[in-house]
């Protein structure tokens, strides 16, 4: 699927805009804080069902009582239109080709995006939950059961760590106890294979990607978390856990404690890599998302590149285009000589050259 309009009413520091897009590269050049952020992040909160930056509250323009955001797509077969509804003091609400969709997991997918910018530098240095979400996202995107489970799962934890806590009675925890382990162990042991598969797909080309962008440097990237094979002995360990879970009042095992370990060249790359080497192997991981969404459904998913052109040199920026050319791309800058394809300029939320 390529993006091929967008419309916004009320939506951050856009009163009302209108746009049409290239199916290859598209560049949104402005000053900061004009407002081409806020542009891609209404792209990806129609396509991901919530925005990168969270607080929900502040999307709708300051001072207005709702917003939209209206999303057009097509492929060779069918066009999809995803339309946003915000509005103050309730929850936001989704439509699809005109009808309303009741669980936001089923937008998911619909228009598959792989998203970029500086920030996503968290994915390689800061906490396991990043590289978590890294795997929800893409496996979301092309697995919806895989986001239902998830919830599931996130719902049955929740309740077992409330029961742990419940009592400092520990017999009394002990009586249903059980219930909880069973149910947990039969969502997290598919979880934590789902994303196993993931990682294992996508290493070769995050190392195909890393090697290309920094001129050989080999990436490797593992899956640390879950190696058990049944739901019996997933419960085992549970059991196994379960007085220093009691102790601590939340649960030490599942695959909401789930990582990935990232190596370039051998060196772990979190604690002994160079910004600039994080940042290539970051984004290296996000390149691989193409291949393997690309994998799963046949095409390849759209590209946000938000300020990341300004973080690298001459050679890594063509490098970068070069291997991106098979997808459409939404690149932002404050530079107009790093822009390609159809260039829109975008001034205090406004939009010129479209």
């Amino acid at each position: 699927m390529k993006i091929t309009s967008l419309k916004l009413e009320n939506f951050r520091n856009y009163t009302h805009a209108q746009v049409q897009f290239s199916p290859g590269v598209n560049s949104l050049v402005g000053k900061n804080a004009q407002g081409k952020t806020n542009l891609i992040e209404a792209i990806y909160f129609a396509c991901i069902g919530k925005s990168f930056r969270g607080k929900e509250k502040e999307l709708i323009s300051w001072g207005k009582e709702n917003g939209s955001i209206t999303l057009n797509a097509s492929n060779q077969i069918r066009q999809k239109q995803i339309k946003v509804i915000l509005q103050k003091g309730a929850k936001k609400s989704v439509k699809m080709d005109g009808i309303n969709i009741r669980r936001i997991g089923d937008v998911l997918g619909e228009v598959p995006i792989v998203f970029f910018s500086p920030d996503e530098l968290k994915l390689v240095k800061d906490s396991p939950e990043e590289r978590r979400r890294f795997m929800n996202i893409d496996i979301s995107q092309t697995n919806k059961k895989y986001f239902y489970l998830l919830s599931r799962y996130e719902k049955i934890l929740d309740n077992r760590n409330k029961l742990l806590k419940s009592t400092p009675n520990k017999e009394v925890v002990l009586e249903t106890i059980d219930i909880w382990n069973r149910a947990i162990a039969s969502a997290g042991i598919k979880i934590a294979k789902e994303r196993a598969r993931f990682v294992e797909k996508i290493a070769p080309y995050a190392d195909m990607a890393n090697k290309y962008i920094s001129n050989g440097e080999s990436l490797r990237v593992e899956y640390c978390g879950i190696k058990i094979e049944s739901e019996e002995q997933y419960v085992a360990k549970l059991e196994k856990s379960f007085e220093k879970d009691f102790k601590l009042g939340y649960t030490t095992f599942g695959p909401h404690r789930d990582d990935i370990d990232i190596y370039l060249n051998d060196v772990e790359v979190k604690n002994f890599g160079s910004q600039g080497q994080q940042r290539t192997a970051a984004l290296s991981l996000k390149l691989a998302e193409l291949e393997i969404i690309k994998e799963r459904t046949g095409e390849y998913p759209v590209l946000i590149l938000d300020d990341v052109f300004s973080e690298l040199d001459a050679e890594r920026r063509q490098r970068l285009l070069k291997f991106t050319s098979r997808c459409q791309t939404f690149i932002t800058t404050t530079d107009e000589s790093f822009c390609e394809g159809k260039i829109i300029k975008i001034q205090n939320g406004k939009l010129e050259n479209n």
